[in-house]
């Protein structure tokens, strides 16, 4: 059993964002993205970049609407953590009984120069902890996000994905999402392209 919820970011949360983030993407991006930069994005030098860009981030957004916002979990009995194998459970960082966070969001004003940034925001990020998948965080997380930028005052949310990340385009398009046909392609020893997906929140 666990108590489950969505809220912003705090400081003392930045290692868990980071432990999160880099999970999400070894677990996530393993089977599209080559091996050497997948190892550049997650291991211990980007680590420590990522938890400088984290602590930036959470701690001095650069605007009101600059948002991280974390699932959390506060574990109320063992629970196994399966899914990165037997190594899984020891990259955990808070104690078994302490509340975790298990999925990140987050968003801003876009930045593309084909779109109003005074009405257009973007989802950066949306990831959930490998093993913690299928209980509704990234659902929750993506809510959250449409309740925020709807209250300041966005009318669309776009968002950049992995073109062969299929499970993330589907939850999106289930929820609504669609293609706008903008696309980009990444050199990461081959090439890699990612499409843009929208959603009306007017």
């Amino acid at each position: 059993m666990a108590d489950v919820g969505v809220r912003a970011a705090r400081r003392e949360d930045v290692l868990q964002v980071a432990n999160c983030q880099i999970r999400a993407w070894r677990y996530g991006y393993r089977d599209f993205l080559p091996e050497g930069p997948l190892e550049q994005m997650t291991g211990p030098a980007a680590e420590k970049m990522w938890l400088r860009q984290w602590d930036e981030a959470i701690v001095a957004p650069p605007s009101p609407m600059h948002r991280v916002l974390v699932a959390v979990e506060t574990i109320l009995d063992t629970e196994g953590f399966p899914a990165l194998g037997a190594g899984g459970s020891a990259a955990l960082v808070t104690p078994r009984g302490g509340e975790r966070v298990v999925g990140l969001a987050s968003h801003a004003p876009a930045e593309d120069p084909d779109l109003d940034p005074s009405v257009v925001a973007e989802m950066l990020t949306l990831l959930v902890d490998p093993d913690f998948v299928r209980r509704g965080h990234g659902s929750r997380l993506l809510n959250a996000t449409v309740d925020y930028l709807r209250d300041d005052g966005f009318r669309q949310i776009v968002t950049w994905v992995f073109a062969d990340n299929y499970a993330v385009l589907g939850f999106l398009e289930s929820a609504g999402w669609g293609e706008d046909m903008a696309e980009r392609v990444l050199d990461m020893g081959r090439p890699i392209r990612m499409v843009r997906l929208t959603t009306d929140i007017s």
